[in-house]
């Protein structure tokens, strides 16, 4: 059985998802975010509403494995890339899913560049990776506060203490 294709559809590769913004640009502000967002929970999903609440069209940028894997260790990501995705374009406030294997998304906001772009609330605006080009295209850069109590990390240490430890 595959996916459902009204959630294929929101998953691009970045030269579809330029097509696809080219005609937007200039109607309904742009606005992206990035992140890992292995094992979704509900700060990432308040993250992503919010994001979306500040524009018209939300491209998230997904982290491909290796590069999850790089940031977070070799235990990461639990959820591969294409499962990661699909979640995340079955929520109503994403328009688009696009992935990126750079350790920093910056080759794709350049290439994005949208109208806005948005990082969770621990990252300070003047750390946030694009920042620089947003801004010098007029765009605006974003640090929203996050939900507080929540962490995929923090959820995978309460998952394996339940089960004593024990991987899976």
């Amino acid at each position: 059985m595959r996916p459902d294709p009204s959630l294929t559809a929101k998953v691009l590769p970045l030269e579809d998802l330029l097509a696809r913004l080219a005609p937007e640009r200039g109607q309904k502000p742009i606005v992206f975010t990035n992140g890992c967002f292995d094992i979704l929970h509900p700060g990432h999903v308040d993250l992503l509403a919010r994001a979306r609440a500040l524009g018209g069209l939300l491209v998230v940028g997904l982290n491909s494995d290796a590069s999850v894997s790089g940031l977070k260790g070799p235990s990461r990501p639990v959820v591969p890339w294409e499962d990661r995705a699909l979640v995340l374009a079955g929520l109503a406030c994403v328009d688009y899913v696009t992935g990126f294997s750079d350790p920093t998304p910056l080759t794709l906001i350049e290439a994005v560049l949208p109208d806005v772009l948005v990082k969770g609330g621990d990252w300070p605006v003047e750390a946030i990776v694009g920042r620089e080009a947003v801004e010098a295209a007029g765009g605006r850069v974003v640090s929203l506060p996050l939900l507080p109590g929540y962490s995929t990390t923090s959820l995978i240490e309460r998952i394996l203490s339940a089960r004593g430890g024990r991987d899976a």
